[in-house]
């Protein structure tokens, strides 16, 4: 589970997220994935290092180049433990939608009848009659 909480938490933010994305399509180099983001080449790196705390990139060294690539095997075990949840949740979320649906369709026929019985004299002449002085 360890894995999983650092796996979110990587993905929790939205800078992790849009390297992450550039990363996916190929191996990309430190610096070129910091230019796009009005921050710090050492903020870039800060990030990177949560990602790479997290199993989703691998960073590389060719020379003095920081070279990072993705790695797919976590995303795969959020995705499964998302789909687990989903398998739990779907039918619960279904059952209270179909409650919630006939509890309000119950309250537009309430409102019916009441428009209905606000509508006949009786009720009328007594209202009339509330604002009256005696």
């Amino acid at each position: 589970m360890i894995a999983l909480d650092r796996s979110l938490n990587a993905l929790a933010h939205p800078v992790r997220r849009a390297i992450l994305e550039r990363v996916m399509r190929r191996e990309v180099r430190v610096t070129e994935l910091a230019a796009p983001f009005d921050m710090s080449l050492n903020a870039v790196s800060k990030h990177i290092r949560v990602l790479e705390g997290a199993r989703l990139v691998r960073r590389r060294r060719v020379w003095r180049e920081h070279l990072v690539s993705f790695n797919p095997r976590p995303l795969e075990e959020v995705s499964a433990w998302i789909e687990k949840s989903r398998a739990f949740w779907s039918p619960r979320l279904d059952a209270l939608e179909a409650a919630l649906s006939k509890e309000e369709m119950g309250q537009e026929e309430i409102g019916e009848e009441a428009a209905a019985v606000s509508r006949t004299p009786n009720t009328v002449s007594r209202t009339r009659n509330k604002g009256k002085k005696k």
